[in-house]
């Protein structure tokens, strides 16, 4: 008995990106309401940018390390660990720029900002990892030309 095989595409990775980024931005959104609430503005605009930096960073990662993945595989775990290395410099540069700005002492609430990072990066790695987990990954792709026999 044979069973036809069918050609597989390799997953384009925008299933899990999105997932993670609208969990994310969701997370960040409760906690810009209760930043508001709790302790006025200054503290839902400190979440929004915390929030939009999460998104942007690792949205940017997660982008990178699945277009490498595409074009070139054998690179994959490389590029990962260098855009996870790049992702925690440029989240000091950001912090590093907003402090020096003063920003973070008038217009934005720095435990906020910080709360919403937090947040929003746990949020993400946690829809990340689920949506992972759901997606049917095969371990290895057979040839075109192999049949199952």
């Amino acid at each position: 008995m044979t069973t036809a095989m069918t050609a597989r595409t390799p997953d384009s990775g925008l299933p899990m990106l999105l997932s993670a980024a609208v969990s994310a931005l969701v997370a960040g959104a409760i906690v810009i309401a209760v930043g508001a609430i709790a302790s006025g503005a200054p503290a839902a605009y400190g979440a929004i940018v915390g929030t939009f930096i999460v998104v942007g960073v690792f949205g940017f990662g997660a982008f990178t390390v699945n277009l490498v993945a595409k074009v070139l595989p054998a690179a994959a775990l490389l590029v990962a660990m260098l855009t996870y290395t790049l992702q925690v410099v440029l989240m000091a540069v950001v912090f590093l720029a907003l402090t020096k700005s003063g920003l973070l002492d008038d217009a934005l609430d720095r435990q906020w900002l910080a709360g919403a990072v937090i947040t929003g990066t746990i949020v993400w790695l946690i829809a990340q990892i689920i949506t992972t987990m759901r997606a049917r990954i095969p371990a290895f792709d057979l040839p075109p030309e192999a049949g199952v026999r």
